[in-house]
């Protein structure tokens, strides 16, 4: 269990590796699990020999919070209190939405590195005037909003209008660009929720940042999940030995 600055407490899971440690950051409608994905990661990652952070935001999954009232600003202090938990070097692999409180913090946190799998990097276009057909599909008729105070994903989830307002406010994509830590980025090519354009542009313009295209990759991974956990393993495997081969400073 992890608890925030502001009194939440947080449902988390450690999977004890090494000294080096990764933390995991879903996705909106997702938890700690990230339909699967994470758990198998983080094995992944611990006999690999990393320490591995999984947890869920505020209102999601076992933690504190209804989903109606979840915001980007309550999940940067989720995930600040998860890094912060860590104690140590910190890596994070953040899922579609899960990059956006990660992008925005990494001014903020002590973070060495950073994998975006499939990110929303721009929240007009995913959100308010979605462009792709998953996307249209959930947010073109934002009716209930003002009848309810909340948008209803299939029964899965609720989106609050405090939400939808940050989504007019906030960009991502420029605090991801500021930063000059070690990054990967993983998109599909046939992701029809989130920008698979605008991930390869931004990675494009962004120093220190490498580019994987997943071919035939849907958003969620299904059916190449082999694919995105080897190129993620593999990649922090390689900043873990650029790290120790760093020099340290004299004590």
């Amino acid at each position: 269990m992890i608890v925030t600055s502001d009194g939440v407490r947080l449902e988390a899971a450690w999977h004890q590796g090494g000294a080096d440690a990764v933390v995991l950051a879903h996705g909106i409608t997702a938890d700690l699990e990230e339909q699967g994905l994470f758990r198998i990661l983080a094995d992944r990652l611990a006999a690999a020999g990393f320490s591995v952070l999984r947890f869920s935001f505020r209102g999601h999954g076992r933690s504190e919070g209804r989903p109606r009232d979840m915001t980007i600003a309550g999940e940067r202090l989720d995930l600040r209190a998860a890094v912060e938990s860590v104690e140590r070097p910190v890596s994070v692999v953040a899922s579609s939405f899960g990059a956006v409180s990660t992008t925005l913090s990494l001014g903020e946190l002590p973070i060495d590195s950073v994998v975006l799998w499939q990110p929303v990097l721009d929240l007009r276009r995913t959100f308010l005037e979605p462009e792709l057909p998953r996307g249209r599909q959930l947010y073109s008729d934002l009716s209930s909003l003002q009848q309810t105070g909340f948008l209803d994903i299939e029964g899965r989830f609720e989106l609050g209008a405090h939400l939808f307002e940050e989504f007019a406010e906030l960009d991502p994509r420029p605090a991801f660009l500021a930063s000059d830590i070690p990054a990967l980025v993983v998109h599909g090519d046939a992701d029809e929720h989130v920008s698979y354009e605008v991930a390869r542009e931004v990675a494009a313009r962004r120093p220190r940042t490498d580019w994987h295209r997943v071919r035939g990759g849907g958003h969620g991974f299904r059916d190449v999940e082999r694919e995105v956990i080897d190129v993620t393993v593999s990649w922090l495997l390689d900043q873990a030995d650029v790290s120790a081969a760093q020099p340290q400073p004299p004590a």
